[in-house]
């Protein structure tokens, strides 16, 4: 399994060395705090929390979090935005040996429920603007012992350089029906204890992902998934060789995200700047104030970087390594070339491919051999396979087929869903659902996907979840979801829906539109609603797709 492909970068080690050796990464975090205590260990909006105030805060929390009954395997959801309070709960269920699933805080009322059904949640951690939403949905489901609300505003300073965005000048709300993040900190001591944890079987996170069919599935993944992936990828993109600046926007909830933005700080030690979303000016300011090195971006972000920068002057060449992902914009030579331009010579290459049932990160570019429209190598102790779909032959270099990945990233499989498990994951491989070929230089190049998701400005939307929730409106009978390209989103969902005869003339697509933005995620509501007969289907009543018009 430990493959080198026939490419590996100049200088690079071959073999993956954890920095402070294989202990869950909450352990990674208490050894900041004891020893490099006074050092920054994030950055938000203009204050600076420390690794040893990041490790107090997350000990008073864990504190709380055990009184309310949490305990070595107990399932607790984060709902926020990219947050200090965010990295605190999510290290604090850890230290007890918890169980964190992260949820968009974009999901509605509606989708919360089917998530609070699908794991027995103890409690949840959520941004203020959340909390109607989680009483809604707890309506419909069992009730949480525990809902902490926490305000973003809390842990930023508005006097900075950084422009607080709009989330954080909300006036803090006095909530009775939840317990106050800040106020937690402030009343409960800090909690030394520490669960025991068997690093490469006990899960420590549960991400909803489609696997290949249906709606959200939670792929449960283990303290060693996380440690090893985080270690694999700070060592290939030459994160451990000396100090860097990093800097965070993509979601925290995301996996990847996840990796860059709170794993990798706490492994490497690495200060980390963190924004609860992205606004160029903003992150302008912070690259020069900070002098960040090493930033995790997607490729609209570097262009509307470079939009602002064709009419400002700003000091950007302390970027020396941006990994990026083409989400709604492919990462070319032509955006490279271009960023190295305006940034003084900073690297911009494809981040990696993954997915949430390897923990992300399988692949890497070598920076001193960027081949673009690729994805890379694979990484440390990865087995990239591309196999037949139909035969399930393995492939040879430059040959179309599904994707298949085995290394230490792997998860266990679908929480409380052994079929779906044992359709994707089958002696150690992930049968992804991808498709891509290999180069004779092990580069990876994905071209698409078997399965029907839907990517929306970098999230997953999967037809058959919006198609449940549009089932919910009574006007509708049936309906199909197909993305459909968008020029700035990349794909957008569409649906095809036919109405009950009672409603047909008394509704448009636009009233379904204007439902749909009500109860569903911002990234996932149709923007196109088509009024259909009839779907195409197979003579067994399967829906068809693929016959769907794409236009």
């Amino acid at each position: 399994m430990n493959q080198t492909p026939p490419y590996w970068p100049s200088g690079l080690p071959k073999e993956l060395r954890y920095v402070l050796g294989e202990q869950p990464l909450y352990h990674y975090l208490r050894h900041r705090g004891e020893r490099e205590g006074n050092e920054p260990a994030y950055i938000f909006y203009n204050k600076v929390v420390t690794w040893g105030t990041l490790l107090d805060h997350v000990r008073r929390f864990a504190r709380y979090l055990q009184e309310k009954g949490v305990r070595k395997g107990s399932y607790v959801a984060l709902y926020m935005q990219n947050c200090p309070q965010y990295i605190i709960a999510h290290f604090a269920i850890q230290q007890l040996g918890g169980v964190v699933v992260p949820l968009n805080p974009m999901y509605r009322e509606s989708e919360l429920a089917y998530f609070f059904a699908e794991v027995p949640l103890v409690g949840i951690i959520a941004g203020e603007e959340g909390l109607s939403r989680i009483q809604q949905a707890e309506q419909q489901t069992a009730p949480l012992s525990f809902i902490v609300t926490c305000h973003y505003g809390d842990y930023a300073d508005p006097a900075g350089g950084i422009p607080l965005c709009a989330e954080l000048v909300q006036p803090k709300e006095a909530m009775s029906a939840a317990d106050d993040f800040a106020a937690i900190i402030a009343a409960y001591p800090p909690l030394d204890e520490t669960a025991s944890i068997d690093l490469w079987n006990d899960v420590g996170l549960i991400i909803f992902t489609s696997g290949t069919t249906g709606r959200p599935k939670g792929a449960m993944l283990t303290y060693g998934n996380a440690l090893f992936k985080t270690a694999a990828s700070a060592q290939a993109n030459r994160l451990t060789e000396k100090r860097e600046q990093l800097m965070a926007h993509s979601p925290l909830c995301h996996i990847a995200g996840m990796v860059m933005g709170l794993n990798t700080p706490v492994y490497t030690g690495h200060p980390c700047v963190l924004f609860t979303r992205f606004d160029p000016m903003a992150t302008i300011k912070a690259i020069e104030t900070y002098k960040v090195t090493a930033w995790y971006s997607i490729a609209p972000m570097n262009a509307a970087i470079l939009q602002v920068l064709s009419t400002t002057s700003a000091d950007l060449s302390s970027l020396k390594r941006n990994l990026a992902t083409s989400f709604g914009l492919p990462v070319t030579k032509d955006l490279a070339e271009r960023w190295a331009e305006a940034t003084g010579g900073c690297l911009l290459y494809e981040a990696a491919y993954g997915l949430s049932e390897t923990h992300t990160c399988d692949t890497f570019m070598p920076d001193d051999r960027v081949k673009f429209g690729s994805c890379g190598i694979p990484t440390y102790e990865t087995d990239i396979r591309i196999i037949d779909p139909e035969t399930k032959r393995e492939l040879g270099p430059g040959q179309s087929g599904e994707i298949v990945v085995k290394n230490p990233g792997v998860f266990q499989g679908y929480f409380r869903r052994d079929d779906a498990t044992s359709e994707t994951l089958k002696d150690g491989w992930v049968y992804t659902g991808d498709i891509g070929y290999v180069d004779e230089d092990g580069y990876l190049y994905f071209q698409g996907r078997l399965k029907e998701m839907i990517k929306v400005s970098g999230y997953s939307v999967f037809p058959e979840d919006v198609e449940a929730l549009l089932n919910e409106h009574p006007a509708v009978k049936q309906c199909a979801v197909i993305g459909v390209p968008d020029p700035m989103k990349g794909e957008v969902p569409k649906a095809f829906v036919v109405l009950h005869d009672s409603y047909k003339g008394r509704v448009a697509p636009s009233d379904l539109i204007e439902w749909a933005k009500t109860h569903m995620a911002a990234f996932k509501y149709p923007r196109y609603i088509e009024f259909i007969d009839e779907l195409p289907a197979t003579p067994s009543g399967k829906v068809l797709r693929k016959l769907l018009p794409r236009e």
